[in-house]
């Protein structure tokens, strides 16, 4: 007989809807009249807190639907027709966003990293790369946190990157999809108040954890403020209903629920990290945040694929691959039990 049990996702953090407090939110004000275009009270409450968290009342924050969305009005806004944007080989920009980047006229420069995180030393090969007017001109430094492949900067890494962009004129940038997962990790010294100092701009995510859509861009540097709203209605972004992203802010920032989440998440990735380490299998990179990358034999991952979904990232060698399992706010544990439990059959 055919097992028609649906497959168990562990490929993203947003196959599930909404956590309850958000759609409750949602729907409690859902005949309340606001003004449009983020010009709400919920956005401009939500707005306010965020500046609270970072400790920066000057900051500009607006609200857009997604990851991809933010990157490219961010890196589109603030660059000139001839200049471009570093980004590790990894990096969001380079792999997952269908030429969103190059689409505006901008080129991503790539900077090779290992655990997919940059450094001041991976950026001025890139530098020293562009010499004259002959080629593009790197202006802007983009990193995420966490990265692509889980891991995360260190308060003293994101230091030296700010240090290095302000001594050669450059703008740092952070996507922030997974920033509440980053935050969370057990390996983690950053705050959201190093944000508001260390970047010119970052985005906290919310798709990813807990909100049904909705990135928060938070712009620190002055320089860059001006007419930003014009980027967002010519790229799509001005919503006529922003209200719903600033409510669903508003209640991932009361009571920490953004941070209560991404910790539920890492800490179902901890467990099946560990687990899956106790069985004997490596890990292509070390990660202390809500993605893990464990290294299995092909037979082992089909059979696993017949009950479980997951992407497979890499192949190793002719015999194995790194596969990437994703937690989200809404794992249950057992789901983790179950699956370990399935590993552990199949060893």
């Amino acid at each position: 007989m055919k097992n028609n049990k649906k497959k168990y996702s562990f490929r993203n953090d947003y196959s599930e809807g909404a956590h309850p407090n958000i759609i409750k939110a949602l729907t409690e004000t859902n005949l309340i009249q606001q003004e449009g275009y983020g010009e709400d009270e919920y956005c401009i409450q939500a707005a306010d807190i965020i500046r609270k968290k970072i400790h920066n009342e000057n900051a500009d924050v607006h609200f857009v639907v997604g990851g991809t969305q933010a990157n490219l009005i961010v890196i589109s806004s603030i660059l000139r027709p001839y200049e471009s944007v570093i980004g590790a080989e990894t990096s969001h920009i380079n792999t997952h966003e269908t030429g969103a980047i190059e689409a505006t006229g901008h080129k991503v420069c790539i900077a090779n990293s290992k655990d997919g995180k940059l450094t001041p030393e991976d950026i001025k090969l890139v530098l020293d790369q562009h010499e004259d007017e002959h080629m593009v001109k790197p202006k802007m430094v983009y990193i995420s946190n966490s990265t692509e492949i889980g891991t995360i900067y260190k308060k003293n890494e994101l230091k030296a990157l700010h240090d290095f962009c302000k001594q050669n004129g450059l703008i740092l940038y952070l996507d922030g999809a997974r920033i509440g997962s980053a935050l969370c990790s057990c390996e983690n010294d950053l705050t959201l108040e190093d944000l508001g100092k260390l970047v010119d701009v970052f985005y906290i995510g919310g798709t990813k954890n807990g909100a049904l859509i909705g990135e928060a861009i938070v712009i620190n540097n002055d320089e860059l403020k001006e007419n930003f709203r014009f980027c967002l209605k010519q790229r799509g972004a001005l919503l006529a209903k922003g209200r719903i992203l600033g409510i669903q802010f508003k209640e991932l920032f009361k009571d920490d629920l953004l941070f209560k989440l991404a910790k539920h998440a890492n800490l179902m990735a901890d467990k099946l990290s560990k687990s899956i380490e106790n069985l004997g299998y490596d890990f292509l990179v070390k990660s202390s945040t809500n993605q893990i990358f464990p290294i299995m034999p092909n037979e082992l991952i089909d059979k696993l694929s017949e009950k479980y979904l997951f992407y497979k990232w890499c192949s190793i060698d002719e015999n194995s691959s790194a596969i990437r399992l994703v937690t989200s706010w809404a794992t249950k544990e057992d789901v983790i039990d179950e699956f370990i439990e399935e590993l552990s059959r199949n060893k």
